[in-house]
């Protein structure tokens, strides 16, 4: 409403006079609704309001949270424009291609980067993987995809992110208001565990904070103090964000010693084809089913115990698909982030890394021909 008073009121002010009206002001006008546009993308304090109110008041009986103090936090807040925007799915009409999302991960700055981060927190990782029996390649992968080894965690107030997603979610997709809601009170629990203002955290659009980017709630359960300083920091201890990494995936389902994925050829037969891709990533035929139903799997894959996923991965309107068989490691691995091609792009970036550790070499190697995916077993 406020706004509307000031544009009403801008208005009025600079009314010309009928005959000057009649005049070409096409400058004039073209200002005038570029300060109107930055205004309406302007962050906003979120300001006193009764949705607000009961929920501070709420929070503050259950959580026993000073309801006063929460109140002014919250009023203080602002609304994101940009984070309206930008948690919005991407446009409809654009067709999957796996090859064009690798290349944005498995590139040569990332690649040197991660050889420096591994080499120097090497350590660390040594430690997580015998802790947890996650693979220090796999913790790699994470850290590289999700923030390029901590040089882009996000210069959003994860406050602001979470209180425009809580109270003013934008309308055009489905409503994840509770979703946000709830990480708001993760973050506010937190930041009082910590003795921090909440207004202090940094992160994405969303939220997320830190080297794995963990959400408010993640922090709570899963994250580490690693490196033993009495405190948990994901956002400054690359260390803290090691173990909590391996220590979320662990927690997820992560078995250790098992492969993450393997490669099959699929069968010609139609039927059976659509009948392997109906449970998507979640692990369920074995692979004598897979064989039975005409799938060429590997050697390693006849011998592994437990249940398998066919993850089909496009690559654009011209090229044919490629598949992968999915483990249980694979499974976890979703359980970050909701998508084959994220877990996916994740082992294959910690295993061209190790490749390179192996051979000592400082250079990444060669891109891979469009479609490949890697050795057939997670190292």
């Amino acid at each position: 409403m406020l706004l509307r008073i000031l544009a009403l009121s801008a208005t009025l002010m600079f009314a010309a006079p009928l005959a000057e009206a009649a005049q070409p002001k096409t400058k004039h006008k073209l200002s005038q609704k570029k300060v109107q546009k930055a205004r309406d993308a302007a962050p906003r304090p979120l300001g006193e309001r009764e949705d607000m109110r009961r929920f501070a008041a709420e929070l503050a009986a259950r959580e026993g949270f000073d309801e006063a103090l929460l109140r002014r936090q919250l009023a203080a807040a602002k609304v994101v424009p940009s984070v309206q925007r930008l948690i919005m799915p991407a446009p409809a009409g654009a067709a999957k291609d796996w090859g064009a999302y690798r290349a944005r991960f498995i590139e040569a700055q990332r690649l040197q980067a991660g050889l420096a981060f591994w080499n120097e927190h090497q350590a660390a990782l040594a430690r997580a993987e015998e802790r947890f029996g996650v693979p220090a390649s796999v913790i790699m992968g994470i850290l590289g995809v999700e923030t390029f080894y901590g040089r882009i965690m996000g210069g959003y107030s994860a406050l602001d992110a979470l209180v425009t997603l809580t109270f003013e979610f934008p309308k055009g997709r489905s409503d994840r208001s509770a979703f946000f809601r709830q990480q708001l009170v993760e973050l506010l629990l937190l930041a009082r565990h910590e003795g921090l203002d909440p207004s202090g955290f940094k992160g994405s659009y969303a939220g997320a904070m830190g080297f794995g980017q963990f959400m408010p709630g993640s922090w709570n359960r899963y994250a580490l103090d690693f490196d033993g300083d009495g405190q948990i920091d994901l956002i400054g201890s690359p260390v803290d964000a090691i173990g909590s990494v391996a220590n979320f995936l662990a927690e997820h389902g992560w078995l250790r010693g098992q492969a993450s994925d393997y490669t099959l050829v699929m069968p010609a037969d139609t039927t059976a084809r659509a009948q392997m891709l109906v449970p998507d990533i979640r692990p369920t035929f074995s692979a004598a089913q897979l064989v039975e139903m005409g799938a060429q799997i590997s050697d390693a894959a006849r011998m592994h115990e437990g249940p398998l996923a066919v993850i089909e991965l496009q690559m654009g309107e011209r090229a044919a698909p490629v598949y992968r068989l999915g483990t249980q490691n694979f499974y976890a691995l979703t359980r970050y982030n909701q998508s084959s091609y994220y877990a996916l792009a994740v082992i294959e970036l910690g295993r061209e890394l190790q490749a390179m550790r192996m051979i000592g070499t400082a250079q990444p190697p060669a891109p891979a021909a469009s479609g490949s995916s890697g050795p057939s077993a997670s190292p």
